[in-house]
């Protein structure tokens, strides 16, 4: 079946992975919103039914035609700074968009939040409400409201965790842009042992996940947290140096009195969120979905994976 499907965000790191899956590996029929159509890195000309819609979020109602016609949206558009720009794209649009939807077409909303919101049973954590950045507190907020509105029961609330990807085409992650710097430290970092946990997931595996849910007879709901399986900080710094073949002789415990030390000596600026963060280490979530949970290839299931994916060269022993 031919779906019309409605996609904000997808000039995004996400959205460009999303939005070029769709593209090869369906017959949707694709109404791609962006500010700037210069920043669509994806093959528009390699089939019919694709429709570009220059125009900010906030203008969303131009195209209120368009959307009472969409068998499902999907969310990933997003304001990362100033509380402003987060309540009225994180907020406010999203609402106006989803009321703009005619219950009797449409029949699933994708919509991207964060798994920083949630707390290791994927219940929201109060934390992320009172000491989150604007762009978390905007996302929490959302939430609270989303039961109130009429197509709630047909939403399901994606959570990405760590997210990786970005090559010369597609815009790169956060994580993905700071992998160099990592590489500079590496030679540091991997005499250090700290306590935390996390998950990580590929754009592209993010892009499977999506287009089996766009693509499933019977529509989901819910909360689903996106993710591979949960690394240790040790693990990852150990799997960082085998990668890039550096030795580990010795570690030292970096222990949270130490942290507060080496914070306090080189006077570190601190928000309130950051150190939450640091003291509550372990962000881990109950059955994170990937690629490999329904059955499909993934893309990256390991951070060597990652690394690779990234670019990073493997790199000759070294002490």
């Amino acid at each position: 079946m031919i779906k019309r499907v409605f996609i904000t965000g997808a000039s995004g790191c996400i959205g460009q992975y999303i939005t070029e899956t769709l593209i090869r590996e369906t017959p949707h029929e694709l109404y791609l919103l962006v500010r700037n159509p210069d920043k669509l890195k994806v093959p528009l000309d390699a089939r019919s039914g694709i429709h570009v819609l220059s125009a900010d979020l906030r203008e969303i109602d131009r195209f209120a035609d368009i959307l009472k016609t969409i068998d499902c949206a999907i969310l990933t558009a997003a304001a990362w700074g100033g509380w402003q720009d987060c309540h009225d794209i994180n907020i406010t649009t999203p609402r106006v968009l989803m009321d703009l939807l005619d219950p009797q077409v449409c029949d699933r909303i994708l919509y991207f939040s964060t798994a920083s919101l949630l707390d290791r049973e994927n219940n929201l954590l109060p934390e992320a409400g009172d000491l989150g950045t604007d762009y978390i507190r905007s996302k929490y907020e959302f939430l609270q409201q989303l039961p109130n509105h009429p197509l709630h029961d047909r939403t399901m609330v994606l959570f990405p965790t760590l997210v990786f990807g970005g090559d010369e085409e597609k815009p790169k992650s956060h994580l993905t842009s700071g992998l160099p710097d990592v590489m500079k430290w590496s030679r540091w970092i991997r005499f250090f042992k700290a306590s935390g946990s996390f998950h990580f997931i590929h754009a592209r595996d993010i892009a499977e996940v999506v287009k089996y849910y766009v693509d499933a007879d019977t529509p989901k709901t819910g909360w689903f947290v996106l993710g591979n399986q949960p690394y240790t900080v040790d693990r990852a710094i150990s799997e960082l140096c085998k990668y890039l073949n550096k030795r580990i002789y010795f570690r030292i415990t970096l222990s949270p009195w130490l942290i507060d030390f080496f914070i306090a000596t080189f006077k570190i600026q601190m928000a309130a969120w950051d150190r939450f963060c640091l003291q509550y280490r372990h962000f881990i979530y109950q059955n994170p979905v990937n690629p490999t949970q329904l059955k499909l290839p993934s893309y990256c299931e390991t951070l060597s994976d990652v690394l690779q994916a990234s670019g990073i060269p493997k790199s000759t022993p070294t002490n």
